[in-house]
């Protein structure tokens, strides 16, 4: 009766576990980002942009947003470790790319690197979320001016969700509402791409 009870228990309590990539040229907020998220979502002051150093390897933010855990994996974004990107497509449930908007001159390498990821067969299906960052510097592209770059390679992007959107991810502005966005798609998304059960 034990084990029944126990079972019974664990399958009502159990929650869906999604990982998702933070993932962008190198000094375009994603750090900042994944802190921003954090302090929405867990309610506890994230790092001030002054502790945050580039990312070397893996920085990982677990939250819990209704039913389910979302572990985010903000990935250093240096040309040199651009390579290991792929190592967790197979893994990952959904992609958040984050575009600085206040760095111009470096956006066609900012599409070429989006390009190459989009390409990836590991990652046909999965939901993508482009974010226009820094939007609080005055100066910064528009998101129609960053989609204009962008649209020459939307095509391959095939059937999946995908949408960009404007933030800032140091004042917080725009993050809650991408992360809702990304969310609902992930659900929308489980027949491809399955949580893990835990």
């Amino acid at each position: 009766m034990y084990t029944l009870l126990s079972g019974l228990y664990q399958h009502l309590t159990r929650k869906e576990e999604y990982y998702v990539l933070i993932i962008g040229l190198d000094n375009a907020g994603k750090t900042t980002l994944l802190e921003r998220i954090k302090s929405i979502f867990l309610g506890v002051a994230g790092l001030t942009p002054e502790k945050i150093a580039p990312t070397v390897g893996l920085n990982i933010g677990r939250v819990d947003i209704n039913s389910s855990r979302i572990n985010f994996w903000d990935l250093g974004g240096q040309r040199d470790l651009q390579s290991i990107w792929e190592r967790y497509y197979t893994e990952c449930h959904g992609i958040v790319f984050v575009v600085d908007s206040t760095d111009s001159k470096r956006l066609e390498e900012c599409k070429d690197t989006f390009e190459k990821m989009i390409t990836n067969e590991e990652v046909e299906g999965v939901p993508i979320l482009m974010l226009a960052n820094k939007q609080d510097i005055d100066g910064a592209l528009r998101v129609e001016e960053i989609k204009e770059v962008f649209n020459k390679i939307a095509v391959k992007l095939g059937a999946r969700d995908s949408r960009v959107l404007p933030v800032s991810a140091l004042k917080g502005e725009g993050v809650r509402d991408a992360v809702d966005w990304l969310v609902l798609r992930l659900h929308r998304n489980r027949n491809h791409r399955p949580p893990i059960y835990r």
